[in-house]
């Protein structure tokens, strides 16, 4: 069985330490970083499954190394956890909206903590094993790619939004509320507010048009018949 690969990433390395021991009690392969930089360099150059990474860190911090995951093709595919002492509301709406797949906020158990890795990783095998390319109107969302093409012109949408496309898409026609959204696409065991659903609808349709996603009112989205 392959081991799966975490990149944790904070400056501190007492935690990293401490991470690093208890995850490869888990089976799970780690490689390490201490700052934004070194953790994207680090994604290039090794094959990643998962990335948990402080926000608070040197040269660059981990709401900006996110955001340059999400719009790396190479990278964009992989999750993100965040593991922080902000426990603000603000920065961990920024962190989920940047395109994070959980927030977390330290101190947390060990248990606690590899649980919350492995719904992550059990999410996204998921989503990988579901349709690779999806037709649907005039659009093909290929899920291989985290694409969506119209007739000769290709969208590269940011994870967060292309599953949200694909998720209603795959179910035309069917009104979802935003809580059935937040639990399928960021996962159900995370706080997620629902400003963040209707944020990311509208970065689609700024993205395709505002005739494929429907808002039913006081209810939610449906993709449109």
């Amino acid at each position: 069985m392959k081991k799966e690969t975490i990149l944790v990433v904070d400056d501190e390395q007492d935690l990293l330490d401490l991470i690093e021991y208890n995850l490869k009690k888990e089976n799970y392969k780690v490689l390490r970083a201490e700052d934004g930089e070194e953790a994207l360099q680090m994604a290039r150059e090794h094959t990643v499954d998962l990335v948990l990474m402080d926000i608070m860190m040197p040269k660059m911090d981990g709401i900006e190394a996110c955001r340059l995951m999400r719009e790396d093709s190479a990278l964009k595919h992989i999750p993100v956890i965040f593991l922080t002492a902000r426990g603000d509301e603000k920065t961990e709406v920024e962190g989920l909206d940047t395109g994070a797949d959980d927030y977390i906020t330290k101190p947390i158990s060990t248990a606690k903590l590899v649980s919350r890795i492995r719904a992550v990783l059990r999410r996204f095998s998921e989503q990988e094993e579901q349709a690779q390319i999806l037709k649907v109107h005039d659009l093909e969302i290929d899920r291989g790619r985290y694409m969506v093409r119209r007739g000769d012109k290709e969208f590269h949408l940011p994870r967060k939004e292309f599953e949200l496309l694909y998720y209603l898409a795959s179910r035309k026609g069917k009104v979802k509320d935003r809580q059935t959204l937040l639990n399928k696409v960021w996962g159900d065991n995370i706080y997620v507010v629902d400003r963040t659903v209707d944020v990311h609808v509208r970065k689609i349709r700024e993205k395709l048009g505002d005739h494929y996603i429907e808002t039913v009112k006081g209810v939610g989205y449906r993709f449109k018949e």
